[in-house]
């Protein structure tokens, strides 16, 4: 699997309220969740976002308590994928298990900036930066997370296989 998209930015130790804040937690349906994806860390991100492009992290991104809501309205904020120098690891398998692909890169977490475009291969482990003309290497997902990832999560990865 292949995406595209421009770097949005942000640093370290983001936790889950900053992704999702617990007023949204009401309800969950992704769509209405996606409307207020990081909005007590950029009220403008969601204006700012369109349909393909990266989130660029740090350390010890999604940290804080357990919430799948996070990683979807993420993802259904129009998001493909989250690079960061590390995730918090129940962070790392919700997101896994709501499609959404996440790669641990520090190089690149530290290099990449702020609306640079962006391909990420994450069957062959490779990050471009199209705009600084640098690539960075991650380790390619096994098969199995690359199947979960293209169901769109381990819930649509088991029901196909019923």
């Amino acid at each position: 699997m292949k995406f595209k998209g421009k770097a949005h930015k942000y640093g370290d130790n983001i936790n889950t309220d900053e992704i999702i804040p617990a007023r949204y937690l009401t309800t969950t349906d992704p769509q209405q969740l996606a409307k207020h994806c990081l909005e007590d860390l950029d009220k403008k991100f969601i204006k700012k976002v369109s349909k393909g492009d990266i989130l660029v992290v740090g350390k010890n991104f999604g940290c804080g308590s357990s919430r799948e809501h996070a990683p979807l309205s993420i993802r259904y904020a129009g998001i493909s994928v989250v690079i960061a120098e590390s995730f918090a690891r129940i962070f790392f398998r919700n997101a896994i298990n709501t499609g959404l692909p996440i790669i641990e890169c520090k190089e690149a977490s530290f290099y990449i900036e702020d609306g640079n475009l962006l391909t990420v291969d994450i069957n062959k482990g490779i990050i471009e930066n199209l705009t600084k003309k640098e690539r960075y290497k991650f380790k390619a997902f096994p098969k199995f997370l690359q199947e979960i990832i293209s169901s769109g999560g381990l819930m649509e990865k088991l029901k196909k296989e019923r």
